[in-house]
């Protein structure tokens, strides 16, 4: 099934192809017009070319596993955590702040980036998580500053959405068929024209249409992001069994490593959201 996957694309479509068939060693048509001897077969006394390679030796292209997509997600993860908290308990608060901002516009632009051009490296998913730590890392203090403990409650929170979605899908609770997956797509790109409704209403009326201002609209709003965030998570599982079924590359695990982080870090920051609003009540 090709994925609808804003984050994945086309990604996918293409991880596939080429992988499992034969060529001839020169990549081109067999040629039949060689001299042949006896019953039909070649020279037995010509030396065997140097690239042919026999139909018993191993693929020269590895096939993704599902310990290569724990592995490099789980590096991923470990980057950005490491950053978030380098960030937090080293650099002065100011600094911190100061940095936020511009580490969030290169990750954007590098996510979009590796989005479009299905860049499948560990520099590029590294770095988005790295950028992406240094502005965790500063969002996050400073809400703890304001509400003391609410970073761990809002982990606590992710983690759990988290493993409670895999463990949906890994019972087939729920199924990711085209129709669940054009809804969620759809409720993706909803929650982000709201978002953008939102935003440019607040420049002509105070909180906009309401969504971010901390009131019960916000948690309703909150609590609609959430859920979609966490079925996200559903079509990064499928597209994870997708590759492996299709026979992608072992590389291609740090794309769909990619696509995990954003929708993690995505969940993460609306719970901690979410938990501020309540607080404020």
């Amino acid at each position: 099934m090709p994925s609808s996957n804003p984050v994945f694309g086309r990604g996918l479509q293409n991880a596939g192809r080429g992988y499992g068939q034969q060529s001839t060693p020169w990549g081109g048509a067999p040629q039949y017009g060689a001299p042949q001897y006896g019953y039909g077969t070649q020279d037995p006394y010509a030396a065997p070319s140097p690239y042919a390679q026999s139909p018993y030796a191993p693929p020269t292209t590895r096939y993704m596993t599902m310990d290569d997509v724990v592995q490099k997600t789980g590096l991923s993860f470990l980057v950005t955590v490491l950053s978030a908290a380098v960030t937090w308990a080293l650099l002065p608060q100011e600094l911190a702040f100061g940095l936020a901002l511009p580490a969030v516009l290169v990750a954007l632009v590098l996510g979009l980036v590796i989005a479009f051009k299905q860049i499948a490296n560990p520099v590029a998913t590294l770095t988005y998580g790295a950028l992406y730590g240094v502005a965790l890392g500063a969002i996050s203090e400073a809400f703890n500053q304001i509400y003391p403990g609410i970073v761990m409650q809002a982990l606590v929170g992710t983690f759990g959405v988290f493993a409670g979605m895999l463990i949906v899908y890994k019972t087939g609770a729920i199924r990711v068929t085209p129709k669940l997956t054009r809804w969620i797509v759809g409720a993706m790109f909803g929650v982000l024209a709201l978002v953008l409704v939102n935003l440019v209403v607040g420049f002509f009326v105070p909180g906009g249409l309401g969504l971010r201002d901390g009131g019960t609209l916000s948690i309703i709003f909150s609590l609609v992001v959430i859920g979609v965030a966490a079925f996200s998570l559903l079509l990064d599982f499928d597209m994870a069994d997708e590759a492996i079924r299709r026979g992608a590359p072992a590389k291609f695990a740090w794309y769909i490593a990619f696509g995990l982080l954003v929708t993690v870090v995505w969940l993460y920051l609306e719970i901690l959201r979410l938990l501020s609003y309540l607080q404020n009540d």
